[in-house]
């Protein structure tokens, strides 16, 4: 076997390992997991997850920290307790409102036997992911999550590897029933995002990107078709919205409208707004996020959409190159 081909099937096994492991875990979701989401919905005060390995923190902190920041971002506050630390002055940031979440393979170490009964004079729930069902965290917690696995992916058994995916998705699960059952919305989710370009994907609104008052292409349905060009033409968006008398939206027409009617017939002169136009246009509602509409234009092969009221009624016009810039 070549030196690539040994690298193409060590990496394949560890796949495979991993996958199996993960695979393992989802018939271990259960009334336990259950009991766990509504632990940490009815806390009051903040999710405190510590990781415990053989240096006081190892990769099960690591897999911790990731979690704090998934909970954090999906609307559950959450602090990361550093193991070592708590028995030396920072366990004072757990409170009675709190629930602890500790993660460790072993179950057995001497952290573990340290914090445990601290967390419990302190009177905090105790949600444990361990590798041993049979460890001390495991019978002295409130809930016990199974995160066992049959064989780490590391050929000497020492390197967390399953071990750690495992519990880095049992934590992702939680954080996502907790995310589920707070019914958290995109909406919310970018008030924790709101920099970058995540922070404009969530909180971006077409009515800042739309023309709006006298810079919306619009004339009435029965109007000549030559006044509707002179609108498109001067308000340089490719359309004009056609309304009815009283301002409610029937129709646009834009620049391929135009085109499609000059095929059928050259002379326009007795053609109105109202029979050119597409009747029942796709709409955009005022305060919709710009990137669902980005999405449904580029879904229904339009350039321009329409942003209406709750009476339907033009307030904007945004165009497909705007929102792209965006």
């Amino acid at each position: 076997m070549t030196t690539e081909q040994t690298a193409i099937e060590k990496g394949r096994r560890v796949v495979r390992i991993e996958r199996d492991a993960v695979s393992a875990l989802e018939p271990r979701i259960n009334a336990d997991f259950a009991r766990a989401v509504d632990l940490l919905a009815a806390c009051k005060g903040r999710v405190i997850i510590t990781g415990v390995g053989k240096s006081g923190v190892g990769k099960s902190g690591i897999i911790a920290r990731k979690i704090v920041a998934t909970m954090n971002s999906t609307g559950t506050p959450a602090v990361f307790l550093h193991a070592t630390d708590a028995v030396h002055g920072d366990l004072g940031i757990v409170r009675q409102d709190d629930v602890v979440i500790c993660l460790s393979k072993s179950g057995n170490t001497d952290e573990l036997n340290t914090l445990i009964p601290m967390f419990k004079r302190i009177g905090v729930p105790i949600i444990s992911l361990v590798g041993h069902m049979n460890s001390m965290l495991a019978g002295e917690s409130t809930v016990t999550l199974d995160a066992s696995v049959d064989e780490e992916a590391c050929p000497l058994d020492l390197a967390p590897t399953s071990s750690t995916t495992v519990a880095l998705v049992l934590g992702d699960a939680l954080a996502i029933a907790l995310l589920d059952r707070r019914q958290f919305q995109a909406e919310d989710f970018a008030l924790y995002h709101p920099g970058g370009a995540l922070g404009k994907r969530l909180l971006l609104k077409v009515d800042e990107l739309m023309v709006t008052g006298t810079a919306i292409p619009q004339v009435q349905s029965t109007v000549p078709l030559k006044d509707a060009i002179v609108e498109m033409t001067s308000k340089r968006l490719g359309c004009t919205c056609v309304v009815r008398a009283d301002g409610v939206l029937e129709g646009i027409i834009t620049d391929g409208d135009l085109r499609r009617l000059l095929q059928r017939t050259a002379d326009v002169s007795a053609i109105t707004a109202d029979m050119a136009m597409t009747r029942g246009p796709k709409t955009a509602r005022q305060g919709s996020l710009a990137f669902v509409v980005l999405e449904e234009m580029e879904s229904y092969k339009i350039t321009q959409i329409v942003v209406v009221d709750e009476t339907h009624r033009p307030v904007g016009v945004v165009h497909l190159h705007d929102l792209v810039n965006a």
